[in-house]
């Protein structure tokens, strides 16, 4: 590995949690590692090991873009995240707000179900 990748796998870890990445990279196949490959260096390394804004930013960036594209597996896992990037459900809550304004009220309100749905399977995971 490169120190690019030790750093993207680092951040990805902190962000994702080690559960989540190692399944990914137990999932992985000959196939997509390219894919994976350039993804942990592009996105975390290059973009969320950045210092210039906090993850919790990063975060509320991310499920904004996510939400007003429609991405529904990855908005539910950067929902998932927010208990690693500090990002509260109301930050996420005001990040859905612009996508309303910004994408379109469907975007928002399917992306509001998503997150009340993810927060509520998150509250009883923590529950003993």
């Amino acid at each position: 590995m490169t120190d690019l990748t030790d750093q993207g796998m680092k951040t990805r870890r902190r962000v994702l949690g080690d559960a989540h990445v190692n399944r990914a990279e137990a999932a992985k196949t000959a196939f997509d590692a390219p894919f994976q490959h350039m993804i942990t260096d592009a996105a975390w390394a290059h973009v969320w090991s950045r210092d210039t804004i906090s993850l919790r930013e990063r975060s509320m960036l991310t499920i904004a873009l996510l939400a007003g594209l429609g991405n529904d597996h990855e908005l539910a896992m950067h929902i998932r995240a927010t208990r690693n990037t500090g990002a509260s459900e109301s930050d996420v809550l005001e990040a859905l707000l612009h996508v309303a304004i910004y994408a379109g009220v469907p975007r928002a309100n399917h992306a509001i179900k998503i997150a009340k749905d993810t927060f509520a399977a998150m509250a009883q995971e923590e529950q003993p």
